[in-house]
Parts: C-alpha cells; structure tokens; sequence
C-alpha cells in the first residue's frame, strides 16, 4: 500500500509545476519577442521567473524548444478568439465582419504576437515548421472562413472567386500592419495607429473592407 501511494503525484506538486512553467512562458515570450530568438538569454528568463536555467530545460528540454512553445502558445491565443465566435448563429456578412474584427482586436492588443510573428519570418519559418501543432491548429482559421464564404455564395451574397486564404491574408495585413509598421508610420505620418482614438474608426474599416470586397456585384442589395 506505501508503495502504491507514493506512486501517485502529489496534486499540490503538479499545480506547482504548472504554475511555474506558465510564469516560464509568459516571461520568454516576453524575452523572445524583445529580443528575437538568437538574442534572447535563458539566463535572464531564469532570473524573472525566480527559477534556475537547469529547471527551465527540465521543463522544455532547449532554447529551440521553449521558442517554439512560445510560439505554438501565442498561435493557439488568436484560434481561440476565432473558434469563440458562433459564426453560425450569425448571417455570412456578420460572420465575416466579426472574425475580421475579432482578428484586428486581437493584434493590436497582444504586440509581443505581431512581433514574434515578425522575428519567425526573419528566421524564415524555420522552427514553426518543426510544429505540428501550429500548422494543424492554423487550418482551423481558413476552415472558419471557408464555412462563412460557402454560405455567402449559396444565398447570393458574396462572390465566388475569391478563396478564404486570400480573405484571411487581406485581414492579417490590415491588422499587422498597425503594430508591426506602427511606429515608421508615425515617424513619417505623425499618427499613431494604435491611438485608442481612432481603433472605433479603424476596427470599422476592416470589417467594412472584407465585406465589400466579398460582396457580390451582380447582388443590389445594400450589404450591412
């Protein structure tokens, strides 16, 4: 009986390592997105976290592999806010107006996102790659669209011949444009993008600009 029992983990144990490996996350996020992978130290991740850098490769295993958990983490945070919209209890023109809503909200709060996105591409993709998780969980963003966008042909509201990929490529443009350019564009311009004076304006504007892109010419109808 002794034996069987110290075979089963102390419950308080596992909390606590669950705990400690998310303060690990939330701060090489934080370190990665500052500093891009190759500048980032784990030996400064160790000291915020109050842990020890041999902890954190208990943990992870590598510097690689805690990027890259850092990343399919960030991926995952946008998935959701798109898989939480009930697109089908909305009409094709609300649903698509509110995921391209729903994605500007998201980028615009969560900088560190836009700017490992940025350091990735720098790195040209090469450790999202390695993800299965990523790149299975990131289908599920043109799987939304596609459900919207095939319904709003069937009713005869948008067109058909413009693909959920290009779709989601014009409403990540327009919502990383504003963090990741924000500051060039104010140097050169004089306005902050990210000014919460104009998000009302800006949050409007794409959601405007997807739905009257997918808008069928041939349909009269005002499109909301």
């Amino acid at each position: 009986m002794t034996d069987q029992l110290s075979e089963v983990p102390d419950e308080g144990v596992t909390r606590r390592a669950a705990r400690s490996q998310e303060d690990i996350l939330e701060v090489a996020t934080a370190e990665f997105a500052a500093n891009g992978y190759a500048g980032a130290r784990v030996d400064e991740i160790a000291a915020r976290t109050r842990t020890t850098k041999r902890m954190i490769y208990y943990y992870f295993g590598s510097k690689e592999a805690l990027y890259l958990t850092v990343l399919e983490r960030v991926y995952a945070q946008i998935r959701r806010v798109e898989r939480g919209i009930q697109i089908d209890e909305l009409s094709p023109t609300e649903a698509l107006r509110k995921l391209a809503e729903a994605t500007y909200d998201h980028h615009t709060t969560h900088e560190m996102f836009i700017q490992l996105v940025s350091i990735e591409n720098i790195h040209r993709a090469e450790h999202l790659q390695q993800s299965e998780t990523i790149l299975r969980e990131n289908a599920t963003a043109i799987t939304l669209l596609e459900q919207v966008i095939e319904r709003g042909v069937r009713e005869g509201i948008f067109r058909d011949d413009v693909d959920a990929l290009d779709v989601h490529m014009m409403i990540s443009a327009y919502a990383c444009f504003h963090v990741a350019n924000r500051h060039t564009f104010a140097a050169i311009f004089k306005r902050d993008m990210l000014d919460p004076a104009l998000q009302p304006s800006h949050r409007r504007l794409i959601g405007d600009m997807i739905v009257a892109t997918m808008a069928d010419r041939r349909n009269r109808r005002t499109v909301p």
